[in-house]
């Protein structure tokens, strides 16, 4: 059975694991947290592009982050090191060394392009024929 357990802060709650989420809906804290740290989206273009959390839960969630600040740091790294321990684990994947054998993409534009969010690509990027 799901527990959860009230927090001090409006709109936040626990799960079972401790794990703080946004009261009505499964976004955790830490992924708004993530939100603003990949993209450096304001709590208005975190509405924006999560139109179905209110201001103020938003605001709440940025409060107890916060306050919280260290332990939601260490899961944001936790996370991020077994994510990249699975993209190492997994290897190249077959469409890029095709890719790389037509020569379409060099290695070091896949790098590149790895640490770039799309929103970031130059317009005018073009593949090789």
């Amino acid at each position: 059975m799901n527990q959860t357990l009230i927090t001090d802060y409006k709109f936040i709650l626990t799960d079972e694991n401790e794990i703080p989420f946004i009261e009505g809906t499964s976004m955790k804290v830490v992924e708004l947290v993530t939100s603003i740290q990949a993209y450096g989206w304001s709590p208005e273009e975190l509405h924006f592009q999560y139109p179905h959390l209110s201001m103020s839960q938003i605001y709440s969630a940025l409060a107890y982050y916060w306050e919280h600040k260290q332990e939601i740091d260490a899961d944001v790294q936790r996370r991020f090191e077994y994510a990249e321990k699975l993209r190492l684990e997994a290897g190249i994947s077959p469409l890029v060394q095709r890719l790389r054998r037509e020569g379409v993409i060099e290695s070091s534009s896949l790098f590149i392009l790895m640490k770039m969010s799309i929103e970031e690509l130059p317009t005018d990027c073009e593949l090789k024929e």
